[in-house]
């Protein structure tokens, strides 16, 4: 073996393995609701070395990285086995979005991928552009549901129009997270659709989904909110009676758009959700998380949402390929209430944070919500001056 590819080769080695056995800890500023940690917990640089170098020296004297990744982010999460483990959205500087599975001891730390990323079978004369975001959901039928976005080129576009799109949820089913099924992409009476999520239970004998229909690849135009709708079954997924059930609403942190995050833990208050809201600002977009709840027999019934976002990016998070962007489609409750709550920062990089089921209810049910104006924020304000008197 030639001494620069051992070298280097050795180099790169003990560098990824102080990273993959690096311990995360809790940052100490915290709101009260959830605690940040110090590191992301996948990064492009925790990607394995045989999917990026050719470890052979004879075809790779100079041991050059010859497939290079992007990004690893916005991943579905669901435990196992004792383990945590997420489906993260690889993207390669080829663009391309492929999913790959990254699995923890303990949730927050010492993640390392699986030998190999999943192949996701195709619909028949139909393959995926690409596909990313996905879902996953243990259903009550014995299956886990991954929903994910597929994007393709739409067929109507113009030849010299190489970047109009056209966005679908694909739906794969698996028993043991390796091999996947592929299912119908969902059918709906939107022009598409994306965060798409299954709701893990059933609804009068139907598969309960969440959805955002929008007019177009981007712009939601006329759709738009958090939609609600149903499904017989799953082999032929096609959406009826789909309402909106959290819509966006003016000059709020959801006033351009907004999405269901995971799918809703349930708690003995209601069904906890997570999503992302957008709004427009002179720098770009802002993707924010907030949170809401839902009646335990209604579904539909939006009964608690505290004012304003629940998370936003902060300091490093901040910046990236997409700047100034949080997201998130996967959190894990543990048996003991402790809830793990796994975001990506700036379409770059995995993060994860951490609170209790108490605590997330705590903060729906009591924190005061959005009265819509600057007046009345500041009634809210005063109501809790009031409140407070004699107490400091």
């Amino acid at each position: 073996m030639n001494t620069l590819f051992k070298d280097s080769f050795e180099a790169v080695k003990a560098e990824q393995s102080k990273l993959l056995g690096r311990t995360n800890k809790l940052v100490a500023k915290s709101n009260g609701i959830y605690q940040r940690f110090e590191f992301p917990i996948v990064t492009p640089d925790h990607i394995p070395l045989h999917w990026r170098y050719d470890l052979d020296p004879e075809t790779n004297p100079y041991m050059m990285e010859r497939i290079g990744f992007n990004s690893t982010f916005n991943a579905g999460a669901i435990k196992r086995n004792g383990h945590y483990l997420l489906c993260l959205r690889v993207e390669g500087n080829d663009r391309k979005s492929f999913f790959a599975m990254a699995e923890s001891p303990n949730g927050i730390d010492n993640f390392r991928f699986w030998d190999e990323p999943f192949t996701i079978p195709e619909i028949p004369g139909n393959p995926d552009t690409n596909v990313y975001d996905m879902r996953l959901t243990a259903h009550e039928d014995g299956w886990i549901y991954g929903i994910f976005c597929t994007e393709r080129k739409d067929p109507k576009a113009s030849p010299d129009d190489t970047s109009s799109a056209i966005a679908n949820a694909g739906i794969v089913r698996t028993q043991d997270l390796k091999h996947w099924e592929r299912l119908p992409d969902l059918v709906s009476n939107s022009g598409q659709q994306r965060n798409v999520v299954l709701h893990p239970e059933f609804v009068n004998g139907k598969y309960a989904i969440y959805t955002r229909p929008q007019d177009g690849f981007i712009n939601v135009g006329s759709g738009g909110g958090i939609g609600l709708g149903y499904v017989d079954d799953m082999a032929h997924p096609v959406v009826k009676d789909e309402k909106i059930i959290n819509n966006k609403v003016y000059h709020t942190v959801y006033e351009l758009k907004n999405g269901q995050g995971p799918a809703p833990i349930k708690t003995s208050k209601g069904w906890l959700h997570l999503a992302h809201g957008v709004r427009k600002t002179a720098a770009g977009l802002r993707y924010t998380l907030y949170m809401f709840m839902t009646d335990l027999k209604d579904i539909s019934k939006v009964i608690y949402q505290p004012a304003g976002y629940f998370m936003a990016p902060i300091n490093g998070e901040r910046t990236g390929d997409v700047s100034n962007v949080l997201f998130t489609n996967g959190w894990i409750a543990d048996d003991d209430g402790t809830v793990y709550i796994y975001y990506a920062s700036s379409d770059t990089r995995m993060h994860v944070a951490v609170s209790s089921i108490d605590k997330l209810v705590d903060y729906v049910v009591n924190s005061p919500e959005d009265k819509f104006t600057s007046a009345n924020s500041v009634k809210t304000i005063l109501k809790l001056i009031q409140k407070n008197k004699g107490l400091y």
